[in-house]
């Protein structure tokens, strides 16, 4: 079995370096539009198989037929079984009249279309999944997960208790947050502590960053701050491109209180004054607790004019159908209060 040449650093080895970069790129930007023209192909061939199904009668014996078909003239071809074949014509009602999603539907890999038409229940929970998938180019096991751990329920929870400062942002903070945090991948036993959660999470960086959303980088851990003559310590300095913000998130292995938010709010000025650049918005705080009482976090943040967040987090993965009924139970109370007021 021959060995790899070992790479030798010459003096063109920088200059070697962007010739590798172009080809990978070209590698990516080939891929993408292989994709693309599967993704097309896959749903000519789904509006045609659901025209002759419900123009001609055609079954599932004829569908076995046409899988026998194409694989005996095409030997070694994959994606033409039987099943695939109705999953594109599930493909194609799912979506047919949504002329808005056309050019999402092209941005996806099938396994993740896959994920989506057979994980996702109604037509907002797809679409938001599409959305999140042509951000990045998620892979199969990725992507799995964010459905599973329920990014939709957990989202949309958040949006409807974004505070009034993270509402009137300069730039949408929809999607961005979520009201719960699923640090599963940490390991960590239900006795941790909040400096064992904080080097977990950086540990595991790839499975953080994932959980937390598109745009999110980590700037730095126990980021130093000086006001007067003392120092103080963010537990984790982000941004988000996004929102061209900084984000200082504080853990706490506790319930929360409302004087965490003082805390908080004490780091947002100090960011704001003395480390955030003229181009970027303000900076937004995230709190991620253990526990929370909604009604308490409410009355935080009710007058808080900082950009900040209030969240859980969970060391193992919840049921989605929990999920599913807290957001079911917090929309009937919006809508209960909302039905108050007029």
């Amino acid at each position: 079995m021959s060995k790899s040449p070992q790479l030798k650093k010459t003096k063109f080895h920088n200059e070697f370096l962007e010739i590798h970069q172009l080809i990978q790129k070209a590698k990516q930007e080939a891929s993408y539009q292989i994709n693309k023209t599967l993704i097309k192909l896959y749903w000519s061939i789904g509006i045609y198989v659901n025209q002759k199904i419900n123009a001609e009668n055609w079954g599932k014996g004829v569908v076995e037929e046409l899988s026998h078909f194409i694989r005996s003239l095409e030997p070694g071809i994959r994606g033409f079984s039987a099943r695939n074949i109705w999953r594109m014509k599930q493909f194609v009602e799912t979506y047919q009249g949504y002329e808005k999603l056309s050019t999402l539907l092209t941005e996806i890999t099938w396994s993740n279309h896959l994920h989506i038409l057979s994980k996702s229940k109604c037509f907002e929970e797809k679409e938001f999944y599409l959305q999140l998938a042509a951000k990045r180019r998620y892979s199969a096991r990725d992507f799995s997960r964010l459905i599973d751990s329920g990014t939709f329920e957990r989202t949309i929870l958040a949006n409807q208790k974004l505070s009034t400062a993270l509402t009137e942002f300069p730039t949408s903070t929809q999607d961005v947050f979520k009201d719960i945090y699923i640090f599963e991948f940490t390991e960590l036993s239900e006795s941790h502590k909040e400096i064992d959660l904080q080097k977990a999470l950086l540990k595991h960086l790839k499975k953080f960053l994932l959980e937390m959303g598109p745009d999110f980088s980590v700037i730095a851990e126990e980021y130093t701050i000086q006001v007067g003559m003392k120092d103080f310590y963010i537990d984790l300095l982000m941004h988000h491109r996004g929102l061209n913000a900084l984000i200082a998130i504080e853990l706490k292995n506790s319930d929360f209180e409302p004087s965490h938010l003082g805390q908080l709010q004490f780091y947002l000025e100090a960011l704001d004054r003395d480390i955030k650049k003229p181009h970027e918005n303000p900076s937004i705080g995230i709190l991620i607790c253990r526990t929370k009482d909604d009604e308490v976090v409410n009355y935080a943040l009710s007058r808080s004019v900082s950009p900040a967040m209030i969240a859980e987090y969970e060391t193992q993965l919840i049921d989605k159908k929990i999920l599913q009924r807290k957001l079911h139970e917090f929309s009937q109370i919006l809508e209960s209060e909302d039905g108050a007021e007029k």
